[in-house]
Parts: structure tokens; sequence; C-alpha cells
């Protein structure tokens, strides 16, 4: 697979404060890839240097193959999380204008609008002011203008913040169909339930250094730790945790059960998931056993706080 993009080595300071030091990315075309990081990691400096609103001190970025140029500008669409609409514009100019900001012509925009007003169901909404609409209503506007040029790699900073779970839904879909057609997508957000769902690849940049990339699945194992989630019913408990403490480390634990079943977490140390399952069912019924896999949650707090 070939990257629509590379960061390379990438520096940028602000007087003595280093945002981003030797900062080197690859997103895969058509992948979707989670950007991450708490606030202040770099993340947003690193947006802004793809966009070319800021340049990097040092080190070069690609572009589909090709060292970043402004006209690549036309080829990137770039969802902000502070919104940039005009709220005193009535929305139907201000897309119209933003779309021509972006090459298409009037009339193409005009076909891309009515395309994007019907999908999102916002038909009435082409003479109403951005300050006559909730936050949520407006974001669907900004998505629009986003997404009407249809861009090669699209960025997305906290693209859900403001909606409501239907419309975030809503959002998502759209994304993800959009991905499926051909377009790459950058990321960010700290909704880490959204990059378990949606993001195929991920990086990880802590105080302007990168910590982790690679593909989400790879990650994981890497932050594996061997052990187990058992629910198991037994007429002799005490018997039952003596055996498994000969073989293996215990320690109680809770989880969403129909059951109430002793539920403890089980490191294999050097044994195998069978020799595991074997002994549980030999000494009662098992209700739950499932490999205790860390979330993306728990990677980003671990890698941050380490």
């Amino acid at each position: 697979m070939s990257n629509i993009l590379e960061v390379n080595k990438v520096v940028k300071q602000y007087g003595d404060y280093t945002a981003l030091n030797e900062v080197s990315l690859t997103v895969p075309k058509g992948s979707i890839y989670g950007l991450l990081g708490p606030n202040g990691a770099g993340k947003t400096s690193l947006i802004r240097i793809i966009n070319q609103i800021t340049l990097p001190d040092s080190g070069e970025i690609l572009l589909d193959g090709e060292i970043l140029k402004p006209e690549h500008v036309a080829l990137i669409g770039y969802m902000p999380e502070e919104r940039g609409l005009y709220k005193t514009m009535k929305v139907g100019e201000q897309c119209l204008y933003l779309a021509q900001l972006k090459g298409l012509s009037k009339q193409e925009a005009k076909q891309q609008l009515d395309y994007w007003f019907d999908r999102l169901e916002i038909q009435g909404w082409w003479n109403k002011k951005i300050q006559e609409l909730s936050k949520g209503m407006a974001q669907k506007i900004q998505f629009v203008v986003t997404v009407l040029h249809k861009p090669k790699l699209l960025i997305l900073d906290e693209p859900f913040s403001g909606f409501d779970p239907v419309n975030a839904n809503l959002i998502k879909d759209e994304i993800i169909e959009l991905n499926r057609q051909g377009t790459s997508v950058i990321f960010s957000t700290h909704r880490m339930e959204s990059v378990e769902e949606m993001c195929e690849y991920i990086a990880l940049i802590h105080k302007s250094n990168k910590l982790i990339e690679g593909k989400l699945t790879d990650v994981k194992k890497q932050f594996r730790t061997n052990s187990y989630e058992v629910g198991i019913l037994s007429d002799n408990i005490e018997g039952l945790m003596y055996d498994l403490s000969q073989k293996f480390t215990l320690s109680q634990t809770d989880f969403k059960s129909l059951n109430d079943e002793l539920k403890l977490e089980i490191n294999l140390g050097t044994a195998t998931p069978n020799e595991l399952l074997n002994t549980l069912v030999q000494r009662g019924q098992v209700t739950h056993f499932v490999e205790k896999i860390p979330s993306m949650n728990d990677i980003f707090i671990q890698t941050v706080t380490k």
C-alpha cells in the first residue's frame, strides 16, 4: 500500500517551546488514521503544518508522493476543532463562497451542496444564518464545506464535538462511506471508543514526541498482558481457587454479567489458554472466558502517564 502522507522528522518551535520534536509519521493511502495525544501534545501544530497554515522549522512532508506545495491545499479537507464559519452569513451563501475557495465553479458547488444538503436532510437551512443554528446544526454545515470538494485527504479534529448521539452516528457513517470511496482520513480525537471503532492505524504523540505508531491491532498486541477474565460457577470455590493458584496468578475482578459467578482475572504465565480452560471445566461451569485485551483508552493512559 502506498502512502497518502509522509511526515519526515518535522520540527516546530515557538520561541523556547518545542511543539514537535523530529516527528515522523506514515499515513497509508485509503486508511482511517487516528492521531492521538493529550492536550498540548503537538497534534494541532502538526495539522496546521500539513494544511500549510504554518511552516515547519525543519523536516519535510510529502502528500501522495510529492513534496508539499501550496496547490496541494485543494486536495485536503480540514475541519478544525474550533469551527470557522461566519455567523452572520446565510448558510447557502457561505457554502458557495467556501466551495469556490476550494476551486469549484459556482455550478459544481451548487450540485455538490444539493447532494449533501439532501443527504444530511438540511434542505431547509439554505437561507438561515449560522448564528440561528445550534452547535450541532452548525457542525453539519462545517462538515459539508469540508468534504464537498472531494478531497484526497480529509483531516478531522474532534469531528463529533457538539453532536448528539444520533447525529454523531450519522457523521461517523458518512466518514466511513467517504473512506470506502477512496478518501484517506486523519482523525484526531480524545474519544477512544471512536478510535477503536473506526481507525485501522494510529499514532500517539506526547510532549512533542511520537511514542507509538502502527496498525491498531499490532499496537494492541504490544500491550497484551496474557490475562483472561473468567466467570465460573462451582460448588467448591476454595478447592477451585487452590487448584488455579498452583498454576496461575489470580486476582478478583468484575465485569458485566447475567450470572452470579466467581469472577477472576487470571494471568497465564507460561501456560496456554487451553490449559487454563481445561482446569476450569474440570472444576465447574464456565460462564465467561475472554482474553483481557487492552482498550485504546487503557493504552493511551498507560503510555502518557508512564
